[in-house]
Formats: structure tokens, C-alpha cells, sequence
């Protein structure tokens, strides 16, 4: 048995987990206090990494983490690439939809739209409703909070989500409202592993004794029991208006991704513009394989999304390498690898752009390439193109956002997690844009400034 164990999770999903912004940042909830028992009877240190539903699995395949607990049902799909403990937690699936909309049982849902979670049991259970109910599409979403808010929108008919999770949401909204429907197939929580881990088995054992030591019926009654943890107050409830006031206590744990937002803009900024210009270069070199290596280069990261990017540096360089790479790392050196590809050729307009006869006059005097291009002709091109540079760090620092989708805790994954704890969508999304906005004018003010402070000395 190691000493220590990672263990992967997608904590914007309470009861089972969730982080206690109030308070801090920890992680809680009903599959934490069970792995954290797992960890005390079979001796290892407990170690809880986060990111998203859909990415568990490929952190289990990747080697990220020794396993998962996500509320994770173990369908004949998921055990072609991970195994399973036994079950510890049987749970129910609910239709939610407004009040009033008298949907009951899977044949109301004929010729509705449902939504579901990406990659969640219900996923799979609304696929297996569409061959006996005609006429359902269905409509998958990251998210079981972006779901809710569909259908308050309207934009979906219904959806269905798991009993627990429903309660919350539906005490949250007093519009809403949820009916339990039978499962399509066996149904409940699982812990999941990689493919033959070899301490299954130990899982197994210590699960079982604390069903028979009623240790699991406690930790069931503890978060699903009373309704405590997946309630919220009547006087909290809000049907349509905004209230901030409930965020409140959370606004200092979103405001900590401050910080890891900036240093990640600063990092592929600075880093993307060092490449960048080395890839311009190349675009105007004279040796062939260098033209066509940079124009390839930036074809394929122009050409392809930047979300796949993301995915492939941050899945792919373990398996392919053996190095666990930080999430931070690897959405930097993604950004990095985009942007250099945009700003060549944003950089390489701006050397063509300098008048030919300064190159001239330099090659004239004997002026070697290397020192004329750094301190002739780039210092013209950088402040023809300050403009352009300034747009591609304000577009690096809103793209950031996008390395939330791998567990990386910045301005926008703190405000999602704040969603998920307190069952409301609008509220921390609102607030995180507020503040993107206002990062966003302090760098347009600032390179204005450095604008025409440019001008001024020329």
C-alpha cells in the first residue's frame, strides 16, 4: 500500500463535493468524508485533486490520480476504461422542470426537450428514454448548474438529475420542481480506478465494514438526511431577482483567482510574444525549411481549437511522457504555443512595415543581421504594432478562463464553484465579469498610455 494517494474529483457537485468558500477552499462533502475514512483504515495520506466531470477519466487513464469519487455511477461504457469498487451509495433519477409543467413519469416527456450533465449516468439514462419516449432530444451540458438554468430559461423542457442534487437546486428555486422516475439501469456511486489497480480489493473491504458498522448510514444521513446540506433557507430562496448579498461571504475566495489569472495572462503573454518573434523570424529567413516549419507551425495552432490544445498538452504529456504536468503549467505553455502563432504573424507585418532603407543603410555600414534586427528594426516594429499586442494580452487574459475546464482555480473556476455551492448561477458569474472588466480597462488604459509615451519620444 502507497503511502500516499491521489484522488481525483469534480467538486462543483454537493453534496457529494464541494468546496467550503466561506470558510476557505477545502473540499467537503459526502465522497470526501468517505475517502478520508478509506484513507485513515488503510494507512495512506489522502491527497484531492479537482477538475471537471468529463475529465476524471482521462486523469485516471493519464496516471494523474490512484482514483475518483464523483458520484460516479459505474456504467458497461466506463468500465471498458476504468474498474470499479462495489457500490456505496444507491441514488435516484428526478425530472426537474418549472412548476405547473405536469411532468411526471418519461412518457410526459415526449416531444420535450431534456437537458443532461456531459458524460453523467442521466446522460446515458435519457439515451436509453429516447427509444422508448419518441420525439425527446436531448441536450448535454457541462454542468449540472448550466442545465438548471436552461430550464428556468426555457430552453429545455426538463431535466434529469440525480434526487439529491435536485433537492437543492429545486430549494433554491421555488420555481422549479422534481419528480423521481425509475432508473433505466442499476444505479449508485462508485469509486472508480484505472485499469487493474491493485488495491481494489482493499477498497472493497473497507467499504464494506462500514456498511456493517453503520458508518456509511451516518455519513447518508449527515449530508442527505436532514436536508441541512443540500437545502437553502426559505428566507434565502430567490426565484427571479438578483442577490448578491448571497455570495458575500465567497467574494474573498473568488478573489484569490485573482492572482492565478494574472500570473497566467503575464506568463503566455511574455512567453508567447519571445515566440512569436522567433517564429517572425523564421517567416522572413531567407533558409526555406525555417519559412515552411514556422508557416506549418502556425496553420495547425491557428487551424485547430484552443480548448482541444488545452486537452491534449494537459492529458496527452503524461501519458506520452511519464511527467505529471501542473495544470497551470500546461495551460501556460498551451497559450504560449497558440499565441506565438498569432503575434508572428502580427510581429512580421510590423518588420515589413519599417521602411526597407533603414535595413539598407544598416547592411551598408556593416551592421551584422543580428544586432540591426534587435536594435533597428523590431524596436520600430514593437511600436508599430503596440496597438495589436495590446489586443492579443486582452484577448490572452479572457481566453484564461478556458484553463478552469482542467481543475486550474482561477477568477472563473472559483465563481463557478461558488455557483454550485449555493445552487444560484447569475450571482458569481456577474461578479467574476465585473472584475474581468476592470482588469480589462487597466490594461487597455495602460498601453494607451505606453502608446503614446511611444509617440511622444519619436
Amino acid at each position: 500500500m502507497p503511502t500516499q494517494m491521489q484522488m481525483v474529483t469534480s467538486a462543483d457537485y454537493p453534496p457529494y463535493e464541494f468546496r467550503d468558500t466561506a470558510s476557505g477552499n477545502k473540499i467537503i462533502g459526502f465522497d470526501v468524508d468517505i475517502a478520508n475514512y478509506i484513507a485513515k483504515e488503510l494507512g495512506f495520506e489522502l491527497k484531492i485533486s479537482d477538475t471537471d466531470f468529463n475529465g476524471i477519466i482521462p486523469a485516471l487513464q493519464s496516471g494523474r490520480a490512484d482514483f475518483a469519487m464523483a458520484g460516479m455511477t459505474p456504467t458497461a461504457e466506463r468500465k471498458k476504461n476504468v474498474d470499479f469498487s462495489g457500490i456505496y451509495y444507491e441514488a435516484k433519477n428526478t425530472i426537474v422542470a418549472k412548476k405547473g409543467s405536469n411532468l411526471i413519469k418519461p412518457q410526459d416527456l415526449a416531444g420535450k426537450t431534456v437537458g443532461v450533465q456531459l458524460g453523467s449516468t442521466q446522460e446515458e439514462a435519457a439515451k436509453t428514454l429516447t427509444k422508448e419516449v419518441k420525439g425527446m432530444p436531448t441536450k448535454s451540458l457541462n454542468k449540472t448548474s448550466e442545465i438548471i438554468q436552461e430550464v428556468k430559461a426555457g430552453r429545455v423542457d426538463a431535466a434529469i438529475i440525480e434526487d439529491t442534487i435536485a433537492k437543492g437546486f429545486v430549494a433554491a428555486n421555488p420555481d422549479l420542481e422534481f419528480k423521481t422516475i425509475p432508473n433505466t439501469e442499476e444505479a449508485g456511486s462508485a469509486i472508480a480506478f484505472p485499469k487493474d489497480f491493485p488495491f481494489v480489493n482493499d477498497f472493497n473491504r473497507v467499504l464494506e465494514e462500514m456498511k456493517e458498522s453503520g458508518k456509511l448510514e451516518g455519513l447518508v444521513n449527515k449530508w442527505f438526511g436532514d436536508g441541512k446540506e443540500t437545502a437553502t433557507p426559505a428566507g434565502e430562496a430567490n426565484n427571479s431577482a438578483l442577490s448578491f448579498a448571497r455570495i458575500a461571504p465567497s467574494i474573498p475566495f473568488i478573489l484569490r483567482g485573482l492572482g492565478t489569472t494574472l500570473l497566467f495572462t503575464a506568463l503566455s503573454a511574455l512567453f508567447g510574444f519571445i515566440w512569436g518573434t522567433i517564429l517572425s523570424l523564421f517567416k522572413i529567413s531567407n533558409i526555406k525549411p525555417l519559412t515552411w516549419l514556422a508557416n506549418a507551425y502556425t496553420s495547425v495552432f491557428r487551424g485547430t481549437p484552443l480548448l482541444l490544445q488545452i486537452a491534449l498538452v494537459y492529458y496527452a504529456t503524461p501519458q506520452l511522457t511519464g511527467y505529471d504536468i501542473p495544470a497551470l503549467v500546461a495551460g501556460v505553455i498551451t497559450f504560449t504555443l497558440n499565441s506565438g502563432a498569432y503575434i508572428s504573424e502580427t510581429i512580421r507585418g510590423g518588420i515589413l512595415a519599417v521602411d526597407k532603407g533603414q535595413r539598407e543603410a544598416a547592411l551598408s555600414l556593416g551592421i551584422p543581421y543580428k544586432p540591426m534586427m534587435l536594435d533597428i528594426i523590431l524596436p520600430q516594429a514593437v511600436k508599430n504594432i503596440l496597438p495589436a499586442l495590446v489586443n492579443e494580452s486582452i484577448a490572452l487574459l479572457k481566453d484564461s478562463a478556458l484553463v478552469s475546464t482542467i481543475g486550474v482555480a482561477d477568477l472563473l473556476r472559483r465563481a463557478q464553484i461558488v455557483g454550485a455551492e449555493k445552487y444560484i448561477y447569475f450571482e458569481p458569474l456577474l461578479f467574476a465579469g465585473a472584475v474581468y472588466y476592470v482588469m480589462v480597462m487597466f490594461l487597455t488604459w495602460g498601453g494607451y498610455a505606453l502608446e503614446q509615451r511611444l509617440q511622444r519620444s519619436s
